[in-house]
């Protein structure tokens, strides 16, 4: 951990808890700041604010006084689902008053160099497989962000030879300064979270943040099958390698007569990639850039794209019983991640979706459902699911109360060859947690299927 005194004797405040927020006002205590947490949640129903409070910190727990802006502040680290018109944050904007998130202060004190992936989906399995292949190579790599540990706390025992892999969200990227990844990937980029960021304009520029720090020593792999995507990139200082399913990519990674290639060389075969979906063949396709750029062998490549099936909530494939394959993709909380589920199958689909309504319809889910056979619906979007699914032609389609319900229902009307997906399209917020406990529950009731 590299010592450093920007935070010393500074009054720094830290805006809303969970595990990134504990962690970064530790991290600042410990840098010497004199630090304030303020946390919405009450004081005794708030353990990580009583924690903080046991190690000298001070605590504001059960609003956000505006007042908080008088105290003379000079930083304020804030949780990323803090938007930013909550009133303290843009008040200190208008401020001048610095806004960052965690991510910037494990850049600031981290020994190893960074590889930072984002993008609209694909993110997770990107950064899982680059964690993977580093690691099948006998190589240190600490894996953080939104997967994987707290990113201010994982690196405070990084080494110059580790390898720091982190998932960034827009969110994250919003509350950086001097955040500079020595490795930059954007998977792809479509509209997603405008309700936090306004306008498309705005996502992709809090995206295309993961290079603004970047120098020509640097390298941003970005996805060539995207033409605006390459237009927003070609502002970066860093180094762009592309990648593409669909085109060759000399000075990047693309696929030529069967065979992943990174610029002239030949990696692996698609027969022997064992994760599925055209979509994942992108993830590949900006992993291996990745790896490659950082000296990882192709043997190790291999030994990871053999035998790695996904992420657990990512297309996952759960178990094949009684001729049915069971894929638990519950992280797909959008249309956008279920229409990459759908194409990824060519054998008839029963499809498990529904959840939180937004608002929004389903119909742009249609040209991807000639494969679904039936459709078992649950949580609120129930009915307009059905309604879509009647568009396009489903002759099945069931409503139910529960995911135990569904699973029971998505069995009784396969067949033997079926794909049974779950890909809900949806938050899982009205009935569910999260989407991991959503996926669990799936993964439960296939495996008590009698």
């Amino acid at each position: 951990m590299k010592t450093i005194t920007t935070f010393q004797h500074k009054k720094v405040l830290v805006l809303g808890l969970a595990k990134s927020g504990v962690s970064a006002a530790l991290l600042l205590h410990k840098l010497g700041a004199f630090v304030t947490v303020n946390d919405y949640k009450p004081l005794n129903e708030n353990p990580e604010a009583q924690h903080l409070l046991e190690q000298g910190i001070t605590v504001i727990c059960g609003s956000h006084p505006i007042e908080l802006l008088d105290e003379g502040f000079e930083w304020i680290v804030k949780n990323p689902g803090i938007p930013y018109h909550n009133p303290i944050v843009s008040g200190a904007v208008d401020r001048g008053i610095p806004v960052l998130t965690e991510v910037e202060l494990a850049y600031l004190i981290s020994e190893a160099p960074f590889i930072g992936i984002t993008g609209t989906n694909g993110k997770t399995t990107t950064t899982t497989l680059i964690h993977k292949m580093i690691q099948a190579d006998e190589r240190k790599a600490i894996l953080a962000g939104n997967i994987g540990e707290v990113a201010s706390e994982v690196v405070q025992t990084a080494e110059e030879d580790d390898h720091v892999v982190i998932e960034l969200s827009s969110f994250q990227l919003l509350g950086i300064d001097q955040f500079r990844p020595r490795i930059a990937v954007i998977t792809n980029l479509y509209d997603a979270h405008l309700d936090y960021h306004g306008t498309k304009e705005e996502y992709a520029k809090a995206k295309l943040n993961i290079t603004k720090n970047q120098t020509e020593e640097d390298y941003f792999i970005v996805n060539a099958d995207q033409q605006h995507l390459m237009e927003l990139a070609s502002s970066t200082k860093a180094t762009i390698v592309p990648f593409s399913t669909v085109q060759s990519a000399e000075s990047g990674a693309c696929v030529k007569e069967g065979m992943v290639y990174f610029r002239d060389e030949a990696i692996i075969s698609l027969q022997e990639i064992v994760l599925p979906g055209a979509h994942n063949l992108e993830n590949i396709l900006a992993a291996v850039s990745a790896v490659k750029l950082s000296g990882v062998s192709n043997e190790a490549i291999r030994q990871v794209l053999t035998t790695f099936e996904g992420v657990r909530h990512r297309t996952q494939f759960v178990r094949e019983w009684n001729g049915r394959r069971f894929y638990n993709d519950s992280k797909a909380t959008n249309t956008l991640a279920t229409k990459s589920a759908l194409n990824a199958f060519e054998s008839p689909i029963v499809l498990l979706a529904g959840g939180l309504d937004r608002g929004n319809g389903f119909d742009d889910l249609i040209p991807y459902m000639s494969n679904v056979k039936a459709l078992i619906t649950f949580g609120e979007t129930a009915d307009k699911l059905e309604e879509t699914a009647r568009k396009a032609g489903v002759q099945i389609v069931v409503k139910t109360e529960n995911m135990q319900q569904a699973v029971q229902s998505a069995y009784k009307h396969s067949s033997e060859g079926d794909v049974i997906l779950l890909s809900p399209a949806c938050a899982s917020w009205d009935q569910y947690k999260t989407f991991e406990q959503r996926g669990d529950i799936f993964i439960e009731a296939v495996h008590t299927l009698k």
